[in-house]
């Protein structure tokens, strides 16, 4: 099923997409959840972000170019980072670039959405707490990361996470491709065999850490091919089974000093 989010007329709703049509529900998709009975056609709507999720955990430089480059032995303390849920934005809005700086950087991603509260969980288990998935977009400015290694502010500006445009529940995670298009060229598409640290791992690995909840977003990392972009460029990320994200980088009206 393909969950989203999105405002007709000022007013929010949640839906299941079916066909051309969008189901209005009520409820939590987590838990209990229901049809309404009203329909939406997709071209009446603004899709707005698929979910608000309750915190959002990213990986970093977790994909080789090809198979025979995956390491034999895994990274004892996986780079994990967090980014902050102010961060999010929805299919078609704007990645504002913060002043003092010319560009950032796209890196798309699939997006694993986590169902039900997960607390020291065996990498065989893992995905019996995934609810669906999404495409994300962790949006990055380099130029802002600390120089000790600390990646935190360079993650975190408002509009640095596009979500969706939809969840979709029927996924075969290690059967697709994340893709990237920058104004129409192709920029990355990789098999998610490309992993260096998979699904199961990462999400086992953090459950032996902290308890992840429903609505956690877990970020999978980027394939090679992420590069910086500038004021007007327009992204499109793609993972084929689930839809495309696309939103277009605008200049900030707001200061943001790189402090030196």
């Amino acid at each position: 099923m393909k969950f989203t989010r999105f405002k007709v007329n000022a007013e929010t709703y949640t839906g299941v997409i079916t066909g051309s049509e969008i189901r209005e529900i009520k409820g939590n998709i987590f838990e209990e959840w229901e049809y309404t009975g009203k329909m939406f056609s997709e071209s009446e709507v603004t899709f707005l972000p698929p979910l608000e999720p309750n915190q959002i955990i990213g990986i970093g430089a977790n994909y080789v170019s090809k198979v025979e480059e995956l390491p034999e032995e895994m990274p004892e303390i996986p780079v994990f980072f967090f980014k902050p849920t102010s961060s999010v934005i929805g299919h078609g809005e704007t990645i504002v670039i913060p002043n003092g700086i010319e560009q950032v950087k796209f890196e798309s991603e699939l997006a694993v959405v986590i169902g039900k509260e997960a607390k020291n969980v065996p990498e065989s288990e893992v995905l019996d707490y995934v609810f669906g998935y999404t495409i994300g977009n962790d949006v990055t400015a380099p130029q802002f990361f600390h120089q000790d290694g600390h990646w935190t502010i360079g993650k975190s500006f408002d509009t640095f996470t596009p979500l969706g445009p939809v969840i979709e529940t029927e996924l075969d995670p290690f059967n697709v491709k994340v893709e990237a298009s920058l104004n129409g060229i192709e920029k990355q598409n990789s098999a998610t065999e490309l992993m260096i640290i998979s699904i199961q791992k990462m999400i086992s690995y953090l459950t032996n850490v902290m308890t992840l909840k429903p609505g956690d977003v877990i970020l999978t990392g980027s394939p090679v091919g992420a590069e910086l972009v500038d004021e007007g460029d327009v992204i499109e990320c793609r993972i084929e089974e689930i839809g495309v994200l696309r939103n277009t980088f605008a200049a900030a009206r707001t200061h943001a000093a790189v402090l030196q």
